[in-house]
């Protein structure tokens, strides 16, 4: 696998070493050995995934305290914009994001520590997202901020009349009404 440093620290983009032949094509989505080698070492508990349709945001969602996770996410199929933000008050880059195409051709991943945000965008007809998360979901700590807040300027990729967001996802608060890390 190779690991690829973003503009903020503790995130990273990581690429699977992927063998095709004629049958099709096989790679490892996840060696810890090798990850804990380049940097990357969490204990991921739990494996989450979600289907959804284009113009669907989902987020921008994160625990706090306790139940802080850091997740590793990756596309089954097709394609999404994915997104994680910097809400540790104390970083150098709180308030910053990184946004990076995944898809089900390109088979990269995203790494995502504890003390950020995430959201994501479908960018195709459908998108199956799956994710390892390293701390259990609880209701009482989740938080969210709302996808179209202007102090964080993100470029869904999506088209404001055709966004489709959850109804909790509608009323998220704004960065600045919301207690971070």
């Amino acid at each position: 696998m190779k690991v690829i440093k973003t503009d903020i620290d503790g995130v990273f983009i990581i690429e699977p070493i992927v063998f095709e032949d004629e049958r099709g094509y096989f790679f490892e989505s996840y060696n810890q050995a090798d990850l804990k080698r380049q940097g990357v070492d969490y204990n991921f508990i739990q494996d989450n995934q979600s289907k959804s349709k284009y113009g669907t945001i989902r987020g921008i969602h994160f625990q706090k305290g306790e139940f802080s996770q850091a997740k590793l996410v990756r596309v089954l199929e097709g394609t999404v914009l994915d997104v994680a933000v910097d809400l540790r008050k104390n970083s150098p880059t709180f308030g910053k994001h990184v946004a990076v195409e995944l898809s089900a051709e390109n088979k990269r991943q995203l790494m995502i520590p504890r003390g950020f945000g995430h959201g994501f965008s479908v960018l195709s007809e459908t998108a199956v997202f799956a994710y390892k998360c390293d701390n259990v979901y609880n209701k009482a700590s989740e938080c969210g901020i709302r996808y179209n807040d202007p102090t964080l300027n993100i470029d869904w990729k999506i088209d404001t009349d055709k966004a489709i967001l959850s109804e909790k996802d509608k009323h998220n608060l704004l960065l600045e009404e919301v207690e971070c890390f």
